[in-house]
C-alpha cells in the first residue's frame, strides 16, 4: 500500500464521516431537541444588568 491509496482511503472516511454528521444533525429525530434548544434564549427569565465597581467608573 503507498502513501496515495492511504490518502485516498483517509479522505474516502472524512467523507463518510462527514455525511453521516449532516444526517445526523437533520434527522426526523433530532428536529425535537434543536427546536428546544433554539428556544433557550427565550424561555430565561430576564433580569437587571448588574454592573461591578469598574463598569460604573468608580475604582480609584
Amino acid at each position: 500500500m503507498d502513501i496515495h491509496t492511504l490518502q485516498s482511503f483517509v479522505t474516502l472516511l472524512w467523507i463518510v464521516v462527514f455525511i453521516g454528521i449532516v444526517v445526523w444533525a437533520y434527522s426526523r429525530r433530532r428536529k425535537k431537541d434543536f427546536s428546544e434548544a433554539e428556544n433557550l434564549p427565550l424561555n430565561e427569565p430576564e433580569q437587571p444588568k448588574q454592573f461591578n465597581q469598574y463598569q460604573r467608573g468608580e475604582h480609584e
